[in-house]
């Protein structure tokens, strides 16, 4: 029933053995990581589960070297729907971000690609950009661009192609093309995207300025190109692979596995994409910025890996970039709307420059995914997290705060 106990286990990310689960026994019973260190955690997405505000999750925490796993609610708001499980697939959206930039770090370590390569070398659309005077200018009122876009410009989100917030011609014409940010996939091509995308003129000049989300999904379509290979396959054989991360895709087959996803609404969570949705088998633009569906376990062997410094995937110097603040402080004030107060941007993932609340730390990263994902890694407090609903976020900052709140209580309590 919704608001009853979670399931809860606890060992390593990922599959499990005879061993996991007698390690799970000695933690329960109250080993280095006791389940009441983290009760407090759970109560937070069980309480919002019985209030009906989200109809299930499924969170996983590593704290003093321990995993735990717990599942609450259920799949569907349908009473006769499954239970959560461990195993049960999200769309985790924006947690992909990270994803992709350990990608393209592996590529930049084994020399396919350099972050200050113009990506007019794999993007020639984006050989002659236009920038227009003004962010709120009309689309014919513009300026060459005064130096080339590269990739490094794609991964801190400053090329000038951007989730505009302001209701601008840029904002509309994104609209208009299918092209501005959002819950599903654009109904096409990632050749497509990138030539919509780049036929429009850019909000400010190559490094000037800070806008969400477009970089990244032009950095999967670049990838492709520089490697002649399909995104997936890619990502499958870079990271996901090397990381035992079998659940994790661009869209599933195993729909039966696949949570309904909701948005809010005025009479409560209306439906936004069922399982045999826009999720459903391969995709057909596999998108570096929020393409993914991932379990739980999947996501936090990710960021537990990265935390551990990147091994097999990347080097701790390459971790140490992809979690650097590279923004500049003008910039920094532009995220403010998405990343919010204390908050900044490295090389595709979120990054705290200041606790500006009292569960942020400076050098915590990781990211929300807007359809009610989130994860952080957190290295002063030693805490690695994921939390995963089925709840799209109404605003940049909605549902995790209490969350991330108690996983630091849990990490001074234990």
């Amino acid at each position: 029933m919704a608001g009853a106990p979670g399931a809860m286990s606890s060992g390593r990310p990922g599959g499990r053995t005879s061993e996991d689960r007698e390690e799970d026994t000695m933690t329960q019973r109250g080993g280095p990581v006791a389940a009441t260190s983290l009760e407090r955690v759970w109560r937070v997405p069980d309480a919002q589960v019985a209030a009906g505000r989200i109809p299930g999750y499924v969170a996983a925490v590593r704290l003093g070297g321990r995993v735990q796993v717990r599942a609450g609610g259920r799949t569907a708001i349908e009473t006769r729907s499954a239970p959560m499980r461990e195993e049960t697939l999200f769309r985790i959206a924006s947690l992909t971000k990270p994803m992709g930039g350990a990608l393209t770090l592996g590529l930049v370590r084994d020399g396919a690609l350099a972050l200050d390569d113009p990506i007019a070398r794999w993007l020639p659309e984006a050989a002659n950009p236009r920038v227009l005077v003004a962010p709120g200018a009309p689309l014919d009122r513009t300026t060459e661009a005064t130096r080339p876009i590269t990739v490094r410009h794609l991964l801190t989100m400053t090329c000038g192609w951007g989730a505009v917030l302001e209701e601008t011609p840029l904002q509309a014409a994104m609209m208009r093309r299918g092209v501005y940010p959002g819950p599903l996939p654009p109904r096409m091509s990632g050749d497509e995207f990138v030539a919509r995308v780049a036929d429009l003129p850019m909000a400010f000049q190559p490094g000037e300025g800070w806008l969400y989300d477009t970089g990244i999904d032009l950095l999967g379509v670049l990838l492709s190109r520089a490697t002649g290979q399909p995104l997936s396959d890619l990502l499958a054989e870079r990271v996901t692979g090397p990381l035992g991360m079998t659940s994790t895709s661009f869209g599933t087959p195993h729909t039966d596995r696949l949570a309904t996803a909701y948005q809010p609404g005025s009479d409560g969570l209306e439906l936004l994409d069922p399982p045999d949705g826009a999720f459903a088998g391969p995709s057909a633009f596999e998108q570096l910025g929020s393409g993914l569906v991932s379990t739980a376990p999947d996501v936090l062997r990710f960021f537990c890996a990265m935390a551990d410094g990147g091994g097999p995937v990347l080097g701790a110097d390459s971790v140490a970039l992809m979690t650097a603040d590279a923004l500049t402080g003008d910039q920094r004030r532009q995220a403010l709307p998405i990343v919010g107060p204390g908050g900044s941007w490295g090389l595709a993932t979120a990054v705290d420059v200041e606790a500006a609340d009292p569960w942020m730390a400076p050098g915590r990263w990781g990211w929300d995914g807007g359809t009610g994902t989130t994860a952080r890694v957190d290295p002063e407090r030693g805490t690695v997290g994921v939390l995963l609903t089925q709840r799209a976020m109404t605003g940049a900052q909605d549902g995790f705060d209490e969350f991330w709140a108690a996983v630091a209580a849990a990490a001074t309590a234990a």
